[in-house]
């Protein structure tokens, strides 16, 4: 008898060890999780600890873990947490205390908003952003002439809604030693009748920047600050800031430290001298929440304000080619030094040229392109005969909602040709085998369903065209997933720590309220984002 009650004993003792309950900090449960991890595509909990997933399951995990929280998703979908392959986080941030142009008809419209922020505020610097001529009734750059009236003894500076232009009056042109006998590389400065007309397109851009005061470190953090909420709001955990300066990384850096600033950042830096001389130096910088690998080098500018190198004239414009806005020896310089480092080179070609030179770049310094991972920013316009070229590793790093705004003018630049190999995406796809996806705000709009919505649908949120612009070029839902999750932790050296829901990997989780994968495209850009989670923090919700 005895020996029974021990038998019985040890059995007991062996089922309590096998079901022993283990602790974690977070169970998410009661949710549909799109894994994109093969072995598991589907789950409805998820283990957390220490920042980390431990576990990927159905309802019985429940049963194994003990958590200091649960939280129920009430039967919502969640998704690897959303990665924006290429935006300028910094720059939303400072838009914020900037006056937005955005949407304007007109130039009176610009004038009179200027006007009515300058009566609030009273800036000793005019500030603003977002202007876009292609929106106006006659398609045309302005002039400055109504600026200079208004505004005679302070600076004002209006940035063009890609980032690749200036309108400034002539105050500001003096502060930056611009008249008519200036010349500058990689760019143009326009004139009419001989009169400057405060217009910069890329290079010159660049001398107002410089003569204008430093912005102090509490306004820089708020900006920061400012962009991080925008961003958990549209459900992002992971940014790629397309060129930043040493400082600004600097101080990244430090409120991540502090737990301030919560965002993972992917830094590319600005390619000057001087900061590829102090990284080259000292390496990649890799914390958990900051990765500085890549350098951002511009080889043209953008096609809406006629700065991107194009093979053959613009087709509304015959005289015009664009231009290269850093000269090719000095591109071939970077590159070669970039090859024999650790760093990734990330080179924004819009205009089939500059794609041209860049691919020819690449195979040139380049032993092994698949292992160096460097991206072509945009990648918007290639020529066809050289869509193989990608085929060789180099990834295209590219912005769905690019296409939907640019439809309505495009093809008057590239006329009806060139427009096919305009905004291709799944031709590069299928010769890249893979595509980050971004949305280059604040150019674009941050949210990255709206990224989703472009690749997949290729209409703009009214449904037009109601059969895709160039619907042979849109994703499958599953491709654009990847290319926001984890293709785009593969272009960043981070496939093994994000991208996708798995063990080990950052609980990283962006949540929604449908089914991106099932629902109608019209109802994509509905989609509410419901929580997320950095590593397994609720930061929205």
């Amino acid at each position: 008898m005895n020996t029974k009650i021990a038998v019985s004993a040890f059995l007991l003792f062996l089922t309590l060890s096998c079901t022993r309950v283990e602790q974690v900090d977070t169970l998410l449960y009661n949710a549909s999780f799109y894994t994109l991890d093969s072995l598991q595509p589907q789950a409805s909990v998820i283990a957390i600890k220490d920042q980390r997933i431990v576990a990927v399951g159905q309802k019985s995990l429940l049963d194994r873990f003990e958590a200091n929280e649960r939280i129920d998703l009430e039967g919502a979908f969640a998704y690897p947490g959303l990665i924006d392959a290429h935006c300028h986080f910094y720059q939303l941030g400072l838009n914020e205390s900037r006056l937005s142009l955005i949407g304007t008809q007109s130039f009176e419209e610009i004038v009179d908003r200027i006007k009515n922020f300058d009566a609030q505020y009273t800036p000793s610097v005019l500030y603003a952003w977002g202007w876009d001529q292609n929106d106006w009734p006659i398609a045309e750059f302005p002039v400055n002439t109504l600026l200079n009236e208004l505004f005679p003894d302070r600076p004002v500076v209006l940035r063009r809604i890609d980032g690749h232009a200036y309108l400034v009056n002539d105050y500001a042109l003096s502060l930056a030693g611009i008249t008519v006998d200036t010349e500058v590389e990689g760019g143009a400065i326009l004139k009419k009748a001989n009169r400057l007309t405060g217009v910069l397109i890329d290079g010159p851009m660049r001398l107002v920047d410089e003569s204008l005061p430093e912005m102090d470190r509490d306004s820089q953090v708020r900006a920061l600050m400012a962009a991080q909420q925008i961003a958990f709001e549209n459900g992002l955990t992971t940014v790629n800031d397309a060129g930043l300066s040493r400082s600004v990384i600097e101080l990244i850096d430090s409120l991540q430290q502090v737990g301030d600033l919560k965002m993972r950042v992917y830094a590319m830096i600005s390619a000057s001298k001087d900061q590829l001389d102090y990284y080259l130096d000292r390496g990649p910088i890799k914390t958990p929440r900051l990765n500085v690998r890549s350098f951002k080098v511009y080889a043209d500018g953008a096609l809406g304000s006629r700065g991107a190198a194009l093979k053959a004239p613009y087709s509304d414009d015959h005289e015009h080619y664009g231009a290269l806005v850093t000269p090719l020896k000095d591109m071939q310089a970077i590159a070669e030094r970039l090859a024999e480092s650790d760093f990734q080179m990330n080179t924004h070609a819009i205009g089939d040229s500059a794609n041209y030179f860049v691919l020819d770049l690449y195979e040139r310094v380049l032993s092994n392109p698949a292992k160096a991972r460097w991206k072509i920013e945009h990648a918007q316009v290639v020529d066809p005969a050289d869509f193989d070229r990608f085929s060789n590793g180099i990834i295209p790093s590219v912005q769905p909602t690019h296409a939907t705004s640019d439809m309505y003018w495009a093809e008057d630049r590239l006329g009806a040709e060139r427009i096919k190999g305009a905004y291709a995406y799944q031709t590069l796809l299928q010769r890249s085998k893979m595509l980050a996806l971004g949305t280059d705000f604040p150019v674009e709009q941050v949210s990255p369903l709206l990224t989703f919505y472009a690749a997949v649908a290729r209409q703009d949120l009214s449904g037009f065209p109601s059969e895709g612009y160039f619907a042979e070029q849109a994703l499958t839902r599953e491709q654009a997933l990847k290319g926001m999750t984890a293709w785009a932790a593969y272009s960043n050296f981070e496939e093994h720590e994000k991208g996708m829901l798995k063990p080990g990997y950052y609980a990283d989780i962006t949540v929604l309220s449908q089914d991106l994968m099932s629902i109608d495209l019209s109802e994509i850009p509905k989609v509410a984002v419901k929580s997320v989670f950095l590593a397994g923090e609720r930061v929205k919700d």
